[in-house]
């Protein structure tokens, strides 16, 4: 199975439980379809670079996940069928992304350094 990551925009005029039962539907077609979720990700409500639809602000929800390469087809169909998707944008990571990714979950790039060892470089 591969690694990948998809990101979806939801249009601003849903309501805050409805965004989440977006994301709740499309968390449960990855895991019905044998995907196995690594990492859920709100980033909530954001201003978009430039308008998408007449609107300037969306909801955005990244899922990092595993699943077979077939899955990613009928993910991305649903997501184009639904109204309430902006845009989306799916990846499969190499190696050196999840590499990435697991250093970002375990906190590695947010411990601060000491002054010693600030010193010690």
């Amino acid at each position: 199975m591969q690694q990948y990551e998809t990101v979806i925009i939801l249009t601003p005029l849903l309501s805050v439980e409805t965004a989440k039962e977006v994301v709740a539907k499309y968390t449960k077609l990855l895991t019905d379809g044998g995907a196995e979720i690594i990492q859920e990700d709100n980033w909530g409500l954001r201003k978009l670079a430039y308008p998408i639809q007449k609107k300037n602000t969306g909801y955005y929800h990244l899922t990092e996940f595993k699943a077979p390469g077939e899955l990613i087809n009928k993910l991305e169909v649903e997501y184009r069928r639904d109204e309430r998707v902006l845009r989306f944008l799916t990846i499969a990571l190499d190696k050196h992304a999840v590499a990435y990714n697991e250093k970002k979950r375990s906190g590695a790039f947010n411990q601060k350094k000491t002054k010693t060892e600030e010193v010690a470089k």
